[in-house]
């Protein structure tokens, strides 16, 4: 019997003038005046996602609507507990995007425990829930980021992206240990790396972002598809600025940040959909339950087998 494929959905909860290409241009003093569009963009994905078809396995009918995960700025979420509030009263995993967006290795290790720690808590008292996930901003993990995020009661991290072709990202030396697709660091901790391709040594992109609105939609669903085969997990990522091609233009940047940004901005939500649409038949679910309900069971199914 073929082993159940597990999709892992994730949204970065940011605005269009937070994302670190724009840094340069959008001082964090300005970010109060700037115009509002996360909370009508991250509606219009759980639109999408309420609208799956709501098959289970082998054809049977299902009431659970597919699940995600959201990682949530603090920033956003202190000024919109609605939001926050109406996501996870969705079923959908609740988990931290750190505070004001801040790369991990611009922080003094005071600093990033207090992101940290704020970031998590103020997601708690929104919805009264645990917040079990972290993921850091531009993906800028590192050995000693990982260690706080631990230290700062997170159960898991998915900040690693393997892909080297950008200066921002995080390195992480992972031992893949046959729980799933997640490496456990200790014996309550994990990471969750977002999924790319590997052909040979080299890695392709194709865990979202940036990569899901220039790479043309056919490849891109083979290359999941060939993740599915290999890890039986496939892990994504979007933030809700993506499928808003109305957003204010930040006319001072860089040709290459404006085109890194707002390429294929009108596709990405009719892709996304598509995409989705292609992975029928899988299971959908948030990375805290992956863990719980994957992960750690095959882990002591191979410890129990001497594996």
């Amino acid at each position: 019997m073929q082993p159940i494929k597990s999709i892992l959905l994730t949204f970065d909860v940011e605005d269009w003038f937070q994302v670190e290409n724009f840094k340069n241009y959008i001082p964090f003093s300005s970010w109060p005046d700037r115009e509002l569009r996360v909370e009508s963009n991250t509606r219009r994905l759980l639109d999408v996602l309420d609208g799956m078809p709501h098959d289970g396995l082998n054809g049977t009918q299902s009431k659970t609507a597919p699940k995600a995960t959201f990682f949530v700025l603090g920033w956003v979420a202190k000024r919109m507990p609605k939001l926050v509030r109406d996501i996870h009263a969705c079923g959908h995993e609740i988990a931290s995007h750190g505070f004001n967006h801040n790369l991990c290795c611009d922080c003094t290790p005071a600093q990033l425990c207090e992101d940290l720690s704020e970031s998590r808590k103020l997601l708690e008292d929104i919805t009264g829930g645990s917040v079990y996930g972290y993921r850091a901003p531009g993906f800028s993990i590192s050995e000693d980021v990982l260690r706080m995020v631990e230290e700062c009661g997170y159960s898991y991290d998915s900040s690693y992206n393997s892909f080297s072709g950008n200066s921002r990202y995080g390195k992480l030396d992972l031992v893949r240990n046959g729980a799933g697709i997640a490496s456990r660091i200790s014996s309550s901790f994990f990471e969750l790396p977002v999924s790319n391709m590997h052909l040979g040594n080299t890695v392709i992109p194709i865990g979202g972002g940036g990569y899901f609105r220039l790479v043309p939609a056919p490849f891109f669903r083979r290359a999941v598809r060939r993740v599915l085969d290999r890890d039986n997990a496939y892990l994504f990522y979007l933030h809700p600025w993506e499928i808003d091609p109305d957003q204010p233009r930040v006319e001072q940047a860089s040709l290459f940040f404006k085109f890194r940004h707002y390429v294929n901005l009108n596709k990405t939500l009719p892709r996304f959909a598509g995409l989705l649409k292609s992975l029928a038949g899988c299971r959908f679910m948030g990375c805290h339950d992956y863990i719980e309900q994957v992960c750690k069971n095959e882990f002591r199914a191979k410890t129990n087998l001497g594996i």
